[in-house]
């Protein structure tokens, strides 16, 4: 069952972001783009507000995900993204992007706090960041 509204055109959008912002850290990396881009629309809060959709989430702007809005968002959803979109959709959650609003590839170490928000790990070459539970109970 999904955690989130979607259709299947929105799954091939899901998908064509997971790609976009991390094919190069391979699967486990794009689930976890995945699980930001749940996260968001799942969230209702501070920079995610009225997220109602997957499309809402992917184009927003400002605050979105760089691909849509840089100009790298042009390849087209494989089967297997597809099957990676599907399972963040139905909740699968993977750390340290489980409960994250954000992720960003620093030149160096993560830091401890981006926005305001705590660091719950790095994965190859991307840092993720969560809310506390105090400021987006929906995320957890």
């Amino acid at each position: 069952m999904a955690v989130i509204p979607y259709n299947e055109k929105e799954v091939k959008l899901l998908a064509r972001l997971m790609r976009a912002e991390a094919e190069g850290d391979g699967q486990q990396g794009m689930l976890m783009v995945g699980n930001v881009g749940v996260n968001r629309v799942r969230s209702d809060c501070l920079d995610f507000k009225k997220l109602a959709s997957i499309q809402d989430m992917v184009y927003q702007s400002p605050g979105g995900f760089e691909a849509p809005q840089k100009g790298y968002f042009y390849q087209r959803a494989r089967q297997k993204e597809i099957d990676l979109a599907r399972k963040t959709i139905k909740g699968s959650r993977y750390h340290p992007a489980s409960y994250s609003l954000w992720f960003f590839k620093p030149a160096g170490n993560c830091p401890d706090q981006w926005y305001n928000q705590s660091n719950s790990g790095r994965f190859k070459s991307h840092c993720f960041y969560q809310p506390t539970k105090g400021d987006c109970p929906k995320v957890y």
